[in-house]
């Protein structure tokens, strides 16, 4: 099958943060202003998350709003994970983001030493695919609990969370520019833009008493998955008419 992950751009990046945003502010609002809980919560997205992954990996190709909606799953399920952990278990956020951190370097580990490669440019079977989900689901775990700790346990709070995250973006930009292994900076980034986004989603949605913005959760989810939405349905239209290019060329 063809390559089943997207090609890494702006846009990729642009809506890999929009989605670790709608994961933080749509798993509170769920469990905090629905009142599901965060049991509750956490099982009813671990099912839609069942369900997208069994359609995703049933496709022989990248399909982008099958693909971007598995992503903004896994990010609310990593969420409430992480979130499970630290508020029904009392687990603390030290030891969370040690656990992730180590569980993360297990998967990948793992994955290299079945597959010789942990590129995303080569997830052209279903074993690969396995693994680079599972990757993903503990880069959003790691990356909820690591911003979470950053923001309220060390006291940096929401927009300096922003900035601190960042710049170790911007830091590994400039690495991978400099020559640094692409696959290592690819996901040093991801794991990265978790925390970014989080935080961004937490300084737009918090009330002005906590450090953030008051917009609320339901005008801050509802406005980057409208972004999501935008940005996939631009590349879903793209991807087709690049399709009828191929099959059909001019003279």
């Amino acid at each position: 099958m063809l390559n089943k992950v997207p090609e890494v751009t702006v846009i990729f990046w642009i809506i890999k943060i929009m989605s670790t945003t709608v994961g933080e502010t749509g798993a509170d609002y769920l469990a905090v202003h629905v009142g599901l809980g965060t049991t509750l919560t956490g099982l009813l997205m671990a099912s839609l998350l069942t369900v997208a992954l069994v359609v995703q990996l049933s496709m022989n190709r990248y399909v982008p709003w099958i693909y971007w909606l598995t992503v903004v799953l896994v990010s609310v399920v990593g969420t409430q994970i992480t979130d499970f952990l630290s508020d029904k278990l009392e687990v603390s956020l030290y030891i969370s983001t040690a656990a992730f951190a180590v569980i993360l370097a297990a998967t990948f580990a793992s994955w290299y030493a079945v597959e010789r490669t942990l590129s995303i440019h080569t997830i052209v079977t279903t074993r690969r695919e396995l693994f680079y989900w599972a990757a993903i689901l503990f880069t959003f775990a790691l990356g909820t609990a690591a911003g979470d700790l950053a923001t309220e346990a060390l006291g940096l709070g929401f927009s300096v969370g922003v900035l601190a995250f960042a710049a170790l973006i911007a830091a590994d930009a400039g690495a991978s520019a400099l020559g640094v292994d692409a696959v290592l900076t690819f996901w040093v980034a991801y794991i990265l833009t978790r925390p970014l986004g989080a935080s961004l989603g937490d300084l737009l949605s918090q009330s002005r008493e906590y450090g953030g913005l008051g917009l609320g959760t339901i005008y801050t989810s509802l406005a980057f998955l409208t972004v999501i939405i935008t940005l996939v349905a631009w590349l879903s239209f793209e991807g087709e008419r690049a399709s009828k290019t191929q099959a059909f060329p001019s003279n």
